[in-house]
């Protein structure tokens, strides 16, 4: 393969040192291919690299670990995956749009809007060839039916249209917005998650096959767990199993025509597993002590494992940037870890949906042959919004994104001195949380997500936030919230002042 020459030196600098990595002695001319691999509801825990006592095995993302660099404290956005998405391509927290809760839904429109900027449109505008394949979940703009009354229309408190009923989608007509509108070339998408209908797939926003198939769902009596999606349309042929093969093969044809081409190329590959359903591949052999979360996460692992092994084929790896995180933490109640012994989230609090640690701390390794000291790790703190910012450095060019940080002057010093970061959590239910260096401060009672209780009263004499120090308890056990009152009214303070920044002012 033949790469466009493109001599960023200083700017290839800027992206590594973001990236916490040990640099050798000399920095390759060619800027890399992208491709940033983003599982849904992946447990910290459950990689074997980040857990001796994981019940799953995963060969292929461990590798992938022991040849770049493990990020040890990097979160989501959010412990729900569209907004967590949302941030990765904007670099701005969802909650500044009007979705302050919750997820989009069936058919809720595109939340990002035609000027809103994104990596991808970055990216694009600086030669890269973009493509997003796999679960979208940031909403299109499905043709509706007319006439249809106002009660047909979902809407959350703030005026966000996050769902329409099923009876006024036109499927005939193909949505007008979606993925092509914000910077991808090409994009092969589901629309939501593979337990949310519609069930179908939309290639270049064109559905791929007719929606003239109706699903009764499954495993609708149980927990909302194992092999369970809800009922609700579904294209001709759509099959459950298939679809993370499926989502691996057009990310492999992707690469193959574009690598063929002068310019790099950009790849978003935002996955469906190992969200709900668990579905491992019929007739397969992965089997897990876990289960069948176990299995799926195996079937990931081994999916993924073919995705490398292409790149060492197509002779591209050595050129390419390949970075794996998950979206938010696992799906992984109380009573699957009595059940199996496993924790998705290691010992951390919580699970998906929560403020506590479980619900967006996440796995985050880095992969770039000959720039990243094999087997390297990271401690500092970190969120997934960071990724545009850091981009807009590698091009040398100024973020306007207002809550991703590029980590240039931190690793840039002398003293190897790190300059520290506030990040914030943001719960399902819309609580809020503070992280900053060892500390930890959440904002109300309750871990407002799906571990109960949700919410909780307030005791007589104290105050409704809590404050953790994560580096001596992070299981978030002890708070100390009435021992260090002054570090308590300091995370508060910059909490509120980091919410009351106005994103119309970076235009």
């Amino acid at each position: 393969m033949t790469f466009k020459k493109r001599f960023f030196p200083i700017r290839i600098l800027v992206f590594l040192l973001f990236l916490g990595c040990a640099l050798k002695e000399k920095v390759p001319e060619n800027t890399p291919n992208i491709i940033y691999i983003l599982a849904d509801d992946l447990g910290y825990g459950d990689l074997s690299i980040y857990n001796n006592y994981s019940k799953i095995k995963t060969p292929h993302l461990d590798q992938l670990a022991r040849e770049g660099m493990r990020f040890m404290d990097m979160h989501s956005t959010s412990s729900v995956c569209t907004p967590t998405r949302y941030s990765i391509l904007t670099g701005e927290y969802a909650w500044r749009t009007s979705l302050k809760t919750g997820v989009l839904w069936s058919y809720g429109p595109l939340m990002i809007p035609n000027e809103k900027e994104t990596v991808a449109k970055l990216l694009k505008r600086n030669g890269y060839q973009t493509a997003v394949v796999g679960k979208w979940h940031l909403g299109l703009d499905w043709q509706l039916k007319t006439p249809y009354q106002v009660n047909q229309i979902v809407q959350n408190d703030y005026g966000l249209i996050t769902d329409y009923k099923v009876e006024i989608v036109d499927f005939s007509k193909t949505p007008t917005r979606g993925p092509m509108k914000v910077g991808f070339d090409y994009s092969y998408i589901l629309p939501a998650s593979l337990d949310i209908p519609p069930y179908l797939y939309l290639e270049n926003e064109r559905f791929t096959q007719p929606i003239n198939d109706n699903t009764e769902g499954s495993n609708m009596e149980g927990d909302r767990d194992y092999d369970f999606w809800r009922p609700g349309p579904m294209a001709e042929g759509f099959n459950f199993y298939e679809v993370l093969p499926n989502f691996i093969n057009k990310a492999m044809a992707f690469i193959d025509k574009a690598q063929k081409k002068d310019d790099p190329f950009f790849l978003y590959l935002p996955l469906a597993a190992p969200h709900t359903p668990w579905v491992p591949k019929a007739n397969a052999p992965y089997t897990s002590e876990a289960g069948m979360y176990g299995a799926f996460v195996e079937m990931l692992d081994d999916q993924l494992g073919q995705l490398f092994k292409f790149l060492e084929d197509q002779g591209i790896a050595e050129e390419t940037l390949v970075i794996f995180t998950s979206d938010n933490g696992p799906y992984w109640k109380p009573h699957h870890i009595k059940k199996y012994g496993h924790r998705a989230a290691a010992n951390y609090r919580g699970m998906k949906g929560d403020i506590y640690e479980a619900g967006h701390r996440v796995p985050f390794i880095v992969k770039w042959p000959g720039m990243l000291s094999p087997g390297s790790i990271a401690n500092q703190t970190n969120s997934l919004a960071n990724f545009y910012a850091t981009v807009a450095d590698l091009l040398e060019l100024p973020s306007k994104a207002l809550d991703s940080y590029s980590l240039f002057d931190e690793w840039t010093t002398k003293e190897n001195k790190t300059s520290l970061k506030p990040i914030i959590h943001h719960s399902s239910k819309g609580h809020f949380a503070l992280r900053y260096g060892d500390w930890k401060m959440i904002e109300k009672r309750g871990s407002g997500g799906f571990s109960p209780p949700v919410t909780e009263p307030t005791a007589k004499g104290e105050t409704p936030e809590r404050l953790y120090n994560l580096k001596k308890d992070p299981s978030e056990s002890n708070d100390l919230s009435q021992k260090f009152p002054v570090i308590l009214d300091q995370m508060i303070q910059k909490l509120d002042s980091i919410r009351q920044l106005n994103p119309m002012s970076l235009k």
